[in-house]
């Protein structure tokens, strides 16, 4: 006669209860690894935002609490640090070069991708082989430039040597996107007769919108951020953000409340950046495809 089952679950063997403990350990040092990569990165963060509130005499210690001030954003705004006009200024540059960057950069990368010319590839990456020159080696010639033409000290000056820089990252972000993009659909919208700037409007760039934006990002960190030809060819009229922390810098010390009122001003438009991009970066994503 069969016996019938108990119902009982069966014992876990020991390499069961092994491989159940080696998990749990694996998931335990990953939770552990993920808070100190997310503690190295906050501290940093988390110390300017509570410098930038921090009198001259609490900067110095190291209490937690401490009585939060405005007076150093009152004295960054003032005409020793002129804030305000090193964030217009900023302001100006950035935008600028974005205007200039991203629509020559996506009809640049469509051209490299859509159409045959002589040379090929060697374009393209020519182009980017552009960026492997040292800053410092064509400053001065750049310096000498714009002084001759009267530009130096002017956000034109900035916005052209920006563009230098963005544009050829630029167009290798879009294309590779692009490079992606069967050309059944743009052929389709021309047969039906939409010349190719149309289909280009219409068809392409909607779904090569999140390279797009991966462009415009890189292009506005970067143009933001630019510190080293900004040093060199602004003086006063034209100083931008990342240029105006060495203001801070003075024969009594460093001022470092003032810096970190300077550097909070640069973060924040990150931060506002990155939440607008997690926000609309899958809309893009899906916005070719649904025309």
């Amino acid at each position: 006669m069969t016996s019938l089952s108990s119902g009982v679950a069966p014992m876990p063997t020991k390499a069961q209860i092994r491989r159940q403990r080696n998990r749990k350990t694996m998931s335990v040092l990953r939770i552990v690894g993920i808070l100190l990569i997310t503690a190295l990165w906050l501290l940093p963060v988390l110390w300017i935002c509570a410098t930038a509130f921090k009198s001259p005499g609490d900067v110095i210690s190291l209490d937690i609490f401490f009585t939060p001030t405005l007076d150093n954003f009152a004295k960054a705004v003032g005409p020793n640090y002129q804030l305000g006009g090193r964030i217009w200024n900023s302001i100006i540059v950035t935008v600028g070069t974005l205007l200039v960057a991203i629509p020559s950069s996506t009809a640049a990368a469509y051209a490299f991708s859509r159409f045959r010319y002589p040379g090929g590839i060697v374009w393209p990456i020519g182009l980017l082989a552009t960026q492997f020159v040292p800053a410092v080696m064509i400053i001065i010639p750049l310096f000498i430039l714009f002084r001759s033409i009267g530009l130096l000290d002017t956000p034109i000056a900035l916005i052209a040597v920006n563009l230098s820089v963005v544009v050829p990252y630029a167009i290798w972000m879009i294309k590779g996107f692009m490079d992606a993009l069967p050309m059944d659909m743009e052929e389709a919208a021309m047969m039906d007769g939409a010349s190719r700037f149309r289909a280009l409007i219409d068809v392409v760039i909607p779904v090569a919108m999140p390279g797009i934006i991966t462009a415009t990002i890189f292009c506005f960190v970067v143009t933001w951020n630019e510190f080293f030809y900004a040093l060199i060819l602004t003086s006063n009229d034209s100083v931008t953000l990342p240029v105006s922390l060495m203001s801070a810098r003075t024969d009594k010390g460093d001022e470092w409340e003032i810096m970190a009122v300077i550097g909070l001003t640069i973060m924040v438009p990150m931060m506002l950046i990155s939440r607008v991009v997690q926000r609309h970066f899958l809309k893009g994503l899906t916005a070719g495809a649904v025309k």
